[in-house]
């Protein structure tokens, strides 16, 4: 009975075309041929796997240009999109009271000449007649505290005439580089609050280097352990689709923040010669290069299965049999996984587990 056992089982294997050997299975298809579409071949070809992350274009340089006096806006002299270089006047404030002051302090320092000379000629005849003992030393020590005062007085006066006209200097406000002119804000007319310690200020416009790019973007923390400073990347701006440019990874940021509920890291690219086409505030895609193998055995990916543990194996085809091998994988993109050892060139590669390939009717 045993005996009888034993043939049966070895007739339903061979009947089914299985055996087994170490580490391997073969499989005859003795009923059906393996259709075409089924089977690749492992051939060599460069694999580049890429991540392709979107990003914001902005100007390297960018300032608020604010005025260091307030008042009303008197003229402004730019417009957005024009270019200016440094020393450009941009606009001008109301400097109607900052004159009446000047002509005030003006006035306060004739009157302060005139005190000192007063309180000078006072001191000098004092001092004569205090060397004469003629009067106290009482009556010369008040007039040269008197002659003192008044020539403080006089230096008062004239920092106060300082502190005016450069005020009046601020009325005036001018570039402080070569940019060109993205926003402006304010109208002639307006009311504007000056810059200072207590208060941001009002904005007057802003204005830009777009001689120099850059592209903000957020990428994951899988991905940027692999970055680099000065990383070559391609752009494509989605509303410029003829345009490709070359950027260079410029900033990674130390601290990872949190995006759309993605933990990873701020990047910058730098863009060193940007299309005058290339606008800031566009949205451009960023294919970031992370690994590449040139002229490497690799198979289609959906020919790579996942094996017992973390093994990977492929299914070899020799004509009616198929082989499961286990595999080392390489460079991986979304069409080919490198193959560095299991396979060997030109071998016939199932792209579907050999008993989920459908059976004809």
């Amino acid at each position: 009975m045993k005996k009888i056992l034993l043939i049966v089982i070895a007739v339903a294997l061979v009947s089914g075309g299985l055996y087994f050997g170490k580490d391997k299975l073969f499989s005859h298809q003795n009923d059906q041929e393996m259709p075409d579409k089924f089977i690749s071949k492992a051939e060599k070809r460069d694999i580049d796997f890429s991540v392709e992350v979107s990003g914001d274009v902005m100007p390297v340089t960018q300032l608020d240009v604010k005025a260091e006096v307030g008042g009303k806006v008197k003229k402004l002299h730019v417009l957005p999109g024009q270019t200016v270089k440094k020393g450009d006047l941009l606009a001008e404030i109301d400097d109607s009271v900052l004159l009446t002051d000047r002509d005030s302090a003006n006035t306060e320092i004739e009157g302060a000449k005139l005190a000192m000379e007063k309180a000078k000629k006072n001191y000098e005849r004092s001092r004569d007649l205090f060397q004469q003992k003629l009067v106290s030393q009482e009556v010369f020590d008040n007039t040269t505290a008197e002659y003192e005062i008044a020539q403080n007085d006089l230096v008062k006066a004239q920092k106060k005439l300082q502190q005016v006209d450069d005020q009046l200097h601020f009325a005036k406000v001018v570039a402080s580089g070569d940019g060109t002119v993205l926003t402006v804000p304010v109208v002639e007319g307006q009311v504007i609050i000056a810059a200072a310690s207590v208060n941001s200020g009002t904005t007057l416009m802003t204005i830009a280097d777009l001689r120099k790019l850059l592209v903000q973007t957020h990428i994951n923390q899988v991905d940027v352990a692999r970055l680099e400073l000065s990383q070559p990347v391609k752009l494509r701006a989605e509303s410029l689709k003829d345009l490709e440019m070359e950027a260079t990874i410029s900033f990674i940021a130390p601290v990872a923040t949190i995006t759309n509920n993605v933990k990873g890291f701020d990047v910058q690219a730098m863009i060193e010669k940007p299309n005058p086409r290339l606008r800031p505030g566009m949205t451009v895609n960023m294919t970031v290069p992370i690994a590449r193998a040139d002229d490497a055995l690799s198979v289609p990916i959906s020919a790579v299965f996942k094996g017992d543990g973390n093994k990977k194996i492929v299914y070899v085809r020799k004509g009616e049999m198929t082989e499961k091998r286990e595999v080392k994988i390489g460079v991986t993109n979304i069409d080919h996984a490198q193959i560095l050892q299991g396979v060997s060139e030109g071998e016939e590669i199932l792209l579907v587990e050999p008993d989920k390939v459908p059976k004809r009717s």
